[in-house]
């Protein structure tokens, strides 16, 4: 049975960090920390995070991470390192990168959208680095590997309006004019992906990072506000933060409907294991059918 038709649950996630962490000297028990687009496990032991990813086709962007990691202490911007006295690239094992990260100090308090605003100013304050090789955000770029890993646990007809809707939005893309220089972006900005600890907040989950419109940054924000209720009085203390509204740029809408498209494939990957993933697969659908921007999401 090859990877992609091996269901990613805890119990196979766990047998690759075993495999990983004892080709490289690291305990290979943990406590499983998140499972999603990777399994995340606190090492017994030892001061290090590991992340096994659900396949190998996210093995180039794995190990990217950790060179941004790299960058972004280079330049000073916080963020997540990776973990000392083990190698700085992504192991790929049964078919599943895995990569080793610095456990971070317990959060202070959650993270919020004042805390993420000067973080992405940091980011887009830096020029492209060199021989990195930072992708485009190509949002929607993974939409058939999710459905196709939900395929007979979701609706195909959903899966066909999905890549529909993709291919109208692609088609858009090029003639958008923005108004930030373009250039490194965190590529998933929400306040998830920022850890608040003794010494204030930095950035986390650095996989997403690439090269292209700021304003990508910026509409997840502005998405969470409209989708996921996030309040209005934080939504501009981010927006005052960073010192751009991205509503007010006509391009918006098209890399929202870009997001919410991307978001609502994402979901669906989990719909082998997770009946609540199926049924807000479908809510997400059916919102998005409907055409009513105002219909609120569960979070994730």
């Amino acid at each position: 049975m090859s990877t992609s038709e091996t269901v990613f649950d805890e119990a196979r996630a766990r047998a690759v960090l075993g495999r990983a962490a004892e080709r490289i000297g690291l305990p290979a028990e943990g406590r499983l920390a998140a499972l999603s687009e990777n399994a995340v496990f606190e090492l017994d032991g030892a001061p290090v995070v590991a992340k096994v990813a659900r396949e190998a086709a996210v093995l180039e962007r794995a190990d990217r991470s950790l060179k941004v990691a790299a960058w972004l202490a280079a330049h000073g911007v916080p963020a997540v390192r990776p973990a000392d006295g083990v190698p700085a690239e992504a192991l790929l094992v049964d078919g599943h990168p895995v990569t080793f990260w610095a456990r971070l100090p317990e959060a202070v308090r959650p993270a919020g959208p004042a805390d993420l605003a000067p973080l992405l100013r940091g980011v887009h304050a830096l020029g492209a680095p060199e021989g990195l090789g930072l992708p485009p955000r190509e949002l929607l770029g993974n939409v058939d590997r999710w459905l196709d890993q939900a395929t007979g646990h979701i609706d195909p007809a959903d899966a066909e309006f999905l890549r529909r809707r993709r291919d109208e939005i692609q088609e858009k893309l090029p003639a958008l004019r923005p108004v930030l220089p373009p250039g490194p972006i965190h590529g998933d900005a929400l306040p998830r992906n920022v850890h608040v600890g003794p010494d204030g907040p930095l950035l986390i989950d650095l996989e997403t990072f690439a090269d292209d419109l700021r304003e990508h940054d910026l509409v997840v924000l502005q998405l969470s506000h409209d989708r996921y209720g996030l309040d209005h009085g934080r939504y501009r203390a981010f927006v005052d933060g960073y010192g751009f509204d991205v509503a007010e740029w006509e391009g918006a809408v098209v890399l929202r409907g870009a997001r919410e498209t991307a978001s609502a494939a994402w979901v669906a990957q989990q719909a082998a294991v997770k009946p609540s993933a199926r049924a807000e697969f479908a809510h997400r659908v059916a919102s998005l059918r409907s055409g009513d921007a105002t219909v609120r999401w569960n979070a994730f």
